[in-house]
C-alpha cells in the first residue's frame, strides 16, 4: 500500500469535481473553496503523478476536458470516493454528539429558527448547530449537510421531506407607512409602492403581487411599481422601515406583526400559499441520532408555533 496515497486525498475530490462541472471555478463552489485552491490541488496531483489529468482551454463553457488516461481512472476514483462516504456515514451513525450542520434559507434563520434554536440546545447541550444560509440549494452530500428546512413544493430529488408548516401570503406595511390611511380597497394597492420578493421562482407556485390581486377581485392596473429584493427578511425589513407595502409571508412575518412593527392589510381577503416549509435530510442519515431529535423538536415548535 502506497502510504503517500492519503496526502491526496482532497486533490483526488478536487480532480473529479473538476471533471464533472467542467471547470475547477465549478468544482470550487461545490467544495466550497476558491477556485485556486482548486486548481492547485489537481496541480499538484498532476506532478505526483508526472501527467496532466486535463486539457486546458482558456474559452468556452468546458474549460477542463480529461486526457485519456484520466478518464480511465475516473471510474475507480469515484467508486473509492462514495466508499469513504459510506464509510463515514456508517462511523456517524454512532455519534450522539458532535456537530450537527443544518442549512437554511437567511429568512427562515432569522425570522423562524434562531429565535428558537435555544430551546434546542438546552434540550441537547452536546450538540452544535452548524448553520448553512443560502438562498441556493445546497447539495447536501456535496456540503455535508445532515438536515435542513426548505421552501417549496417538497420533492427534492435524493431528500426526504417532511411538511413542516403551511402558511399564508398578505399585504403589510408598518403602521406609519404615509399611504396607509388611504387603503380602503385592495385595488388601491396599485397606487402605491409595492416591495416586490424575488427570492422564490413564482413558476413553482410562489405567490405574487399580481397573483394576489386577481385572487383579491382586482381586475385592473398591474403591481409594477416598487422595490424589487431578493431575501425574504430584507422584504419585511424594508416594510417595516415605511418603505412601501410587502407581500408577506405568515410564518416569517407573524413576529413583526405580534410586536406591532407590522400591520396586515386586508386580512378579510385570504391566500393560502401552494408551498410550504419542509423538514429534509438524506434518507442514509435518518438513522443519525442528532438528526432525529433535531427534526422532532422542529416539528415540536412549529406545533406549538401554528396552534
Amino acid at each position: 500500500m502506497n502510504r503517500k496515497s492519503p496526502v491526496y486525498l482532497n486533490a483526488l475530490r478536487a480532480f473529479e469535481a473538476s471533471e464533472r462541472h467542467g471547470s475547477f471555478s465549478g468544482a470550487a463552489e461545490e467544495l466550497n473553496v476558491t477556485a485556486a485552491a482548486v486548481g492547485q490541488m489537481v496541480r499538484g496531483l498532476e506532478e505526483w503523478l508526472g501527467m496532466p489529468l486535463f486539457h486546458r482551454s482558456t474559452t468556452g463553457k468546458t474549460r477542463l476536458t480529461p486526457t485519456e488516461n484520466a478518464e480511465r481512472a475516473l471510474p475507480d476514483i469515484r467508486a473509492g470516493l462514495d466508499r469513504l462516504g459510506m464509510g463515514l456515514d456508517r462511523l456517524r451513525e454512532f455519534s450522539t454528539d458532535g456537530i450537527l450542520n443544518v442549512a437554511v434559507s437567511p429568512a427562515f434563520a432569522a425570522k423562524w429558527l434562531l429565535p428558537r434554536i435555544d430551546r434546542f440546545q438546552m434540550r441537547r447541550p452536546e450538540t452544535d448547530i452548524r448553520l448553512e444560509t443560502s438562498l441556493k440549494l445546497v447539495d447536501y452530500k456535496a456540503h455535508g449537510i445532515d438536515i435542513g428546512v426548505r421552501y417549496g413544493d417538497g420533492t427534492w430529488p435524493g431528500l426526504v421531506a417532511e411538511k413542516l408548516m403551511e402558511e399564508e401570503i398578505f399585504p403589510v406595511c408598518s403602521p406609519s407607512f404615509s399611504d396607509v390611511s388611504g387603503f380602503t380597497e385592495p385595488g388601491d394597492l396599485t397606487r402605491t409602492t409595492l416591495i416586490h420578493d424575488l427570492s422564490v421562482d413564482p413558476a413553482i407556485g410562489f405567490v405574487t403581487w399580481d397573483m394576489w390581486l386577481r385572487a383579491a377581485g382586482v381586475r385592473e392596473g398591474q403591481a409594477q411599481r416598487g422595490m424589487r429584493i431578493d431575501n425574504s427578511g430584507a422584504v419585511l425589513q424594508a416594510a417595516i422601515e415605511g418603505r412601501g407595502v410587502a407581500l408577506a409571508r405568515s410564518i416569517l412575518a407573524r413576529d413583526d406583526l405580534a410586536a406591532g412593527r407590522l400591520q396586515r392589510l386586508f386580512s378579510e381577503v385570504h391566500v393560502p400559499s401552494k408551498l410550504a416549509y419542509y423538514v429534509v435530510y438524506r434518507p442514509e442519515y435518518s438513522s443519525l441520532p442528532k438528526l432525529r431529535t433535531f427534526r422532532d423538536w422542529l416539528i415540536e415548535e412549529a406545533a406549538a408555533y401554528q396552534a
